[in-house]
């Protein structure tokens, strides 16, 4: 459980040592069982530093430890279960992703496998942006099958060159990975590859991948449940950006991707009128970006008003969600992922407004555009469901169900 634990929050035995105090022996001593040496006080402030009841964590040492005051954390971490249990959870969460592509990329994200290719920079650039592109399409599966190469090679490259743009690289590597994770709802796993890609970018000392990264870490926060931390995080990498005085084109594009997300965050939080104030200043700072987009940065005016969507509905005013989706076109959005993602908000909004007709036919245009952000998305597909068994009889219903694979039997009641 300890290792558990540990892995989870990215940390190696080395840096759970440190915040103990004590050497990574003794950690390793701890994880492996050998624990002769290893004293009471040693593990109550191990089980502390990764937030895990130490009466739980003695009674499986057979150590009999007082309960001590137990940290309340969205990202607990569970006891080891059995292969095959293991599976059919990780199987629940993907729900098109085979389970064994889970399976390997958890793997590579506890022991990263060795990488099958020299360190070359140009070559990692353009294996991210195939990678890239199978996000954008929505072929989840076989990005997912890519991860556990790309970011042992990525992190190769890192270590072995040392210098800002292989940083970059790799914490644009694992940004990649959180957004994918976290898409599918697999938030512990996509909470480590944050870690890690903001440790690298720091590395960096690139202002814009830090901002990146922080962006990727607050979405993954919010998921979590911990809405004014994500908060706090998308402010303080907007604060950086703006210290860099945006007179380059990849910072002023950074600092309107993050104005958007942190007027979401503020959205859910339910600070209405700074998400209003934050959207707004999104949207005339995108109306000075060049167009076409910064490569790498493909953020414009159209992915702004998406966003205002979202805002919107997540304010629980569905009226303003769907005027302000009513002026954009989905064609302005340059990828399926970006249009079935603004088809899904305004269903959201629909749904909010209590319009299952209308939430049909939104719904059926995002799977037009990219099943997976029907499907795949846990809160969308969860929506798609309720409306499935709510509303049978309602045109194109049937057409929904067979689009995502619902099968009554199979779904949670």
């Amino acid at each position: 459980m300890i290792r558990y634990a540990r892995v989870a929050r990215g940390w190696r035995q080395a840096d759970l040592a440190k915040v103990v105090a004590c050497s990574a022996s003794t950690i390793s001593r701890l994880e492996t069982g050998r624990r002769a040496a290893v004293d009471l006080d040693t593990v109550r402030r191990v089980a502390r530093a990764v937030q895990l009841p130490s009466h739980i964590l003695g009674a499986l040492i057979d150590i009999p430890v007082s309960p001590v005051a137990t940290v309340v954390t969205t990202t607990a971490p569970q006891a080891e279960e059995d292969p095959m249990r293991r599976r059919t959870l990780l199987s629940a969460v993907g729900l098109a992703i085979p389970a064994h592509l889970l399976i390997k990329l958890d793997d590579a994200l506890a022991v990263l496998p060795a990488s099958s290719s020299p360190p070359d920079l140009s070559r990692i650039a353009t294996r991210l942006a195939h990678t890239r592109d199978r996000y954008d399409t929505g072929d989840l599966a076989r990005l997912i099958a890519d991860l556990p190469d790309l970011l042992a090679v990525a992190h190769e490259a890192a270590d072995h060159h040392d210098r800002p743009d292989a940083y970059v690289l790799a914490a644009s590597c694992y940004n990649l990975a959180t957004v994918a994770l976290n898409k599918i709802g697999r938030h512990q796993a996509s909470r480590i590859t944050a870690d890690r890609a903001t440790m690298l970018a720091k590395l960096s000392g690139s202002p814009v991948s830090v901002a990146t990264s922080a962006r990727c870490l607050s979405i993954v926060l919010r998921h979590e449940g911990r809405g004014p931390v994500a908060d706090q995080v998308s402010l303080r990498a907007i604060t950086l950006l703006e210290s860099t005085g945006l007179s380059q084109p990849d910072e002023a594009a950074a600092y309107v991707q993050m104005l958007c997300t942190g007027a979401y965050n503020s959205a859910q939080i339910g600070d209405r009128d700074r998400a209003l104030e934050m959207i707004r200043e999104a949207s005339q700072a995108a109306a000075h970006l060049p167009v076409p987009p910064t490569q790498g940065h493909s953020i414009s005016s159209a992915h702004v008003t998406g966003y205002e969507v979202s805002v919107h509905w997540s304010l629980g005013d569905a009226g303003a969600a769907l005027h302000a989706g009513r002026g954009l076109h989905p064609s302005q959005l340059p990828t399926p992922e970006r249009r079935g993602r603004l088809h899904t908000d305004l269903a959201r909004a629909w749904w909010q407004w209590g319009k299952p007709e209308q939430t049909v036919l939104a719904l059926l245009s995002a799977c037009r555009e990219s099943v997976p952000e029907v499907r795949d998305r846990p809160a969308i597909r969860s929506m798609a469901v309720q409306l499935i068994e709510r509303h049978p009889k309602t045109s194109g219903v049937p057409e929904l169900a067979t689009a995502i694979g619902y099968r009554p039997s199979q779904e949670d009641p």
